[in-house]
């Protein structure tokens, strides 16, 4: 029996096996196998009554008999019925209760004055704005088009004006048709294959253990919240010469709010505003100022005195606010759906995109916690930080010139703990992990997003010919060649010109990196200086912390000027993208886009590569410092390892970027749209504010971000670089980004549905051009943490020691017991009179034994002064030195064949969406035959009514 001819339905989906059979809580029914083809007439009154006969007795609700035509839920009938504004029901308890529906929505602002006509779009404008005769012209036009026009003054300031839009059936219907706006014309119909009996048993017993089980408390109550039931509609581009295809209750509803408005702005922005070929758009008209704002409206308040439980939603935006924007569903699963309805697909992918990392965050996370409790641990029976702790008779050089003194290697022992947490065992195998959790990552994203693009209709979407920008036109007029495509003529760019633009910009983007790297210069300088400054001052617990208080210090005025150049390569970028003419909107977005993140990469993690790759390495010994500009002596490393000061400043950045990040996105918001309340309280009375319409509650909120998603993702891959890159020396990393990312969310939500005008709905298959950088990160990420470990841990030293020159050596162990004598074969020796004279310390370091010291110890691998080379390379340096570059060749080779490995193994598309692909191109097939089977039989009927029947007919 072909699953399209019959089915039962609970109300929800159906599900069909190939038999033929239904299976109902322990029922089946055998229903008759029809032969091919869809010409068999089967007798489903029949089958209902049996079916509820039998569901009598186990207290089943079966809803219908969904054969040919299966009924689908209209977009507002997912609110409460005491609630809704636009269906039959609703009017008929309106009318009952003496209250008419066009009067009820006179007083919500989303209609006109008549209370029939939905608001679909607003336009503002000033009275006092030259561009009369161009707004004239266009609004002429927009009426040409058949849209519905009303004009409002603001309450607030008359010399605003507020053009209400309203886009008829007839209207919708036809360029809904030119967009390929796919529409429901089925219920979905899930096909499931035949299971042997021990597997259906197997499932029974599964099934009876999930009853004693927990609910799931992540997912959305559907029972307590019954709106979020979802449609489950087959949909085809919507056709008027077909239109009985397609399931319409109503003609107001059947195009949902965000499509409606989809379909007016792709009105506006072919419409002439002036005689001339690119004299056309509403975009034109908002870049010169003929309109101030354009944006759809949101479906009423947020708010509501009753409660959802009990009196249901108000509309989507109340349903979106209380089961994703309000605090208290923090660990509930996002309503995908539902943000795709009100917000469109591409402000949906970007949330299910940062979904997806969040609950893959999960796992990182916990290793990366698993990771430091072990340090934490282990910290007791650590050979190195308990030589360190007790190395009281070993006297360390001064850290700097003159006023740094002479220090015990104990004094360290906080350090060596500390460094322990984050550099020990479990650190080689945590990189590991990342490396192929980012790969997982975005190998499962992949895969997610194809179920996404199935459940949302965009499998077979393509992007339109998109227009070209005015600039564009504007700057080569004069110069036209055929567009390939459209077989129009456009405006041309040579090639000669728009490769000098390319060499300028590239040359741009060169010097703006090179003032990066001047600024960590001028941080270089500010430790170099700040170390001796701290090292004689006055306070004990700066003086003797000298290091962590330059540290500390240097990496907030670092954030500080990270979020200064932020602003300047922000206008750098815009500068240098329009300077390249990109031809299209998405051409300069990815330009853009691509400018924006290397500048701020670069910002943000040019001192934390200093710190991991440099700091300490080119110093010299004491006796031959190596200087800058031949005066100041290179910062060296803390006695207990360079480690701890990159744990300090990826810390910092971290907290303190998020921080600042999420105090922008909602406290700037927040602050500018309570500042606009007091103002309107100040001149018009609080209760004012009651009687505002939507459009102008709308209008007084934050527009979205010019850019649109650009700076939500450039925050979020930028932390996905924090979390991956440099992980090896901050294992929490992932936890941070986690914590971060369950506030991120709800911050962004409750901004996009409180806070800022409704964006318009854009469709949209993917993330762009992000997916290709977070790649290139997870790349990257393989290079620096091979180097991290090889270079800037101790990881590498301890197991050269442990293998070679330790108690073990060439007994094949590597345990604590073999690290002992480490931490003093890790320093040499170093001849006090052998200083520089402006190197010499003040202090002649008597003070630790009653006599001015001789030698002194620092962290390097070299000969005795007494020695035939005096501090010389030890053989024990290039041992571990060729230690080291053998670790990264293999590491990253293991790694990255790892990652391939991965990446082949995965397929991109999930084998059961392809199978449900494969069926439902199938089913619609035979759906759509049916129909029109069906009409033809119709007309069939009626020619032989009439008398006008033909002997030439088919069928």
């Amino acid at each position: 029996m072909e699953a399209s001819s019959s089915g039962i339905t609970n109300g929800k989906t159906k599900v069909f096996h190939p038999e033929g059979g239904v299976d109902l809580q322990g029922y089946q029914l055998d229903m008759q196998i029809l032969p091919d083809g869809p010409k068999s007439d089967v007798d489903f009154s029949e089958i209902l009554n049996a079916i509820q006969e039998m569901a009598k007795d186990v207290n089943i609700l079966f809803d219908e008999l969904e054969a040919v035509s299966s009924p689908c839920k209209d977009d507002d009938s997912l609110l409460h019925p005491g609630n809704l504004t636009s269906t039959s029901d609703d009017a008929s308890r309106l009318e009952a209760g003496g209250e008419t529906v066009p009067e009820r929505n006179k007083l919500n602002g989303l209609y006109f004055r008549d209370g029939k006509c939905r608001i679909d779009y607003i336009l503002v404008y000033r009275k006092s704005n030259p561009q009369i005769e161009k707004r004239e012209v266009f609004e002429r036009n927009i009426r040409a088009e058949g849209l519905q026009m009303e004009k409002e003054s603001s309450l607030i300031n008359s010399d605003i004006i507020f053009v209400k839009l309203h886009a008829p059936w007839e209207v919708l219907g036809r360029y809904a048709e030119q967009m390929n706006v796919r529409m429901p014309f089925r219920r979905k119909i899930y096909y499931l294959p035949r299971r042997y009996k021990f597997m259906s048993r197997i499932d029974k017993q599964i099934s009876r253990f999930r009853r004693w089980l927990p609910k799931k408390p992540m997912r959305l109550d559907k029972e307590t919240l019954p709106d979020l039931e979802e449609n489950d509609c087959y949909t085809a581009p919507f056709s008027q010469q077909r239109i009985h295809h397609f399931i319409i209750h109503n003609k107001e509803t059947f195009f949902n709010n965000a499509t409606r408005s989809r379909i007016v702005h792709h009105i506006l922005q072919r419409i002439k505003y002036e005689e001339g070929k690119n004299k056309i758009g509403l975009n034109r008209l908002l870049t010169n100022g003929s309109y101030e704002a354009a944006f759809p409206l949101h479906e009423g308040s947020y708010r509501s005195k009753n409660s959802i439980r009990t009196h249901g939603a108000e509309n989507h935006r109340h349903l979106l606010y209380e089961c994703w924007a309000s605090w208290g569903v923090w660990y509930k699963y996002q309503p995908l759906d539902l943000v795709r309805r009100y917000f469109g697909e591409k402000i949906g992918l970007y949330f299910a995109w940062l979904g997806w990392y969040t609950g893959m965050l999960f796992p990182a996370a916990f290793i990366g916690l698993f990771v430091f409790l072990y340090g934490v641990t282990t910290l007791d029976h650590c050979q190195v930080s308990k030589e360190v702790c007790q190395a009281t008779d070993i006297i360390m050089c001064p850290v700097c010139d003159k006023y740094c003194p002479f220090m015990r290697l104990s004094d360290s022992c906080v350090y060596a703990k500390v460094t322990h947490l984050f550099d020990n065992g479990a650190t080689v195998f945590f990189a590991v992990f990342m490396a192929v959790w980012a790969t997982v990552f975005l190998e499962f994203w992949k895969r997610r997003r194809a179920v996404i693009a199935y459940d949302w209709d965009l499998i077979d979407w393509e992007e339109e010919e998109e227009e070209i920008r005015p600039q564009f036109e504007a700057k080569y007029s004069k110069k036209e060649r055929m567009n390939p495509i459209s077989g129009k003529p456009e405006p041309y760019q040579a090639f000669t010109d728009k490769c000098s633009r390319l060499i300028v910009s590239a040359s741009g983007i060169f010097f703006m990196i090179c003032v990066v790297i001047a600024a960590v210069f001028g941080i270089v300088i500010y430790r170099v200086v700040t170390v001796s400054t701290f090292a004689a001052f006055k306070w004990a617990l700066i003086r003797n912390n000298s290091q962590v208080a330059t540290t500390g210090t240097a990496v907030c005025i670092n954030f500080c000027i990270i979020m200064l150049l932020n602003v300047l390569y922000e206008k750098v970028a815009l500068l240098l993208t329009n300077l390249e003419q990109p031809r299209t909107e998405s051409e300069w977005e990815n330009s853009f886009t691509l400018k924006m993140f290397l500048f701020q990469f670069v910002n943000l993690n040019s001192s934390t590569f200093y710190i991991a790759f440099f700091l300490g390495r080119f110093t010299g010994h004491p006796g031959a410092y190596l200087r800058l500009i031949n005066r100041w002596r290179l910062e060296e490393c803390h006695p207990s390892g360079c480690l701890i000061d990159l744990c300090m400043q990826m810390g910092i950045i971290m907290v303190l970027k998020q921080t600042w990040n999420n105090f922008m996105e909602l406290g700037y918001p927040l602050i500018q749209n309570w500042w606009t309340r007091r103002k309107v309280r100040q001149e018009h009375g609080p209760e004012r504010k009651i009687s505002f319409p939507q459009w102008e509650k709308d209008y007084n909120l934050q527009p979205m971000n010019a850019y649109g998603l650009f700076d939500e993702y450039l925050e979020m891959i930028l932390q996905f670089g924090f979390t991956t890159i440099f992980v090896a020396a901050f294992p929490l990393a992932p936890l941070l980004a986690l914590l971060n990312n369950i506030i991120e969310i709800r911050l962004d939500a409750y901004k996009f549905v409180t806070q800022w005008r409704r964006p318009l709905a854009s469709r949209a298959k993917d993330i762009g051009i992000w997916y290709g950088i977070l790649e290139g990160i997870g790349i990257l990420s393989v290079i620096t943490n091979a180097f991290v470990i090889a270079i800037t841990s101790d990881f590498i030293p301890r197991l050269v020691y442990a293998y070679k020159y330790g108690p073990c050596a060439g007994q094949g162990e590597a345990g604590q017991k073999c690290m002992v004598g480490y931490v003093n074969a890790s320093l040499s020796v170093f001849r006090i009179s052998d200083f520089e004279n402006r190197s010499e310390p003040e202090s002649d370091g008597s003070e630790f034994s009653g006599t001015p010291l001789k030698y002194c110890r620092y962290r390097d691998y070299r000969d005795p002064p007494h020695s035939l080379v005096p501090y010389g390379y030890t053989l024990q340096f290039w041992h571990v030195l060729a230690a080291r570059l053998a670790f990264i060749i293999v590491f990253e080779h293991l790694v990255f064949c790892i990652k391939h490995l991965i990446s082949y193994l995965i397929p991109d598309l999930p084998k059961d969406l392809r199978d449900r692909m494969r069926r439902e191109k199938y089913l619609i097939q035979e759906m759509m035959y049916e129909a029109e089977l069906e009409r033809l039989q119709k007309e069939r009927k009626e020619r032989k009514k009439n008398g006008k029947a033909h002997h030439n007919e088919w069928p």
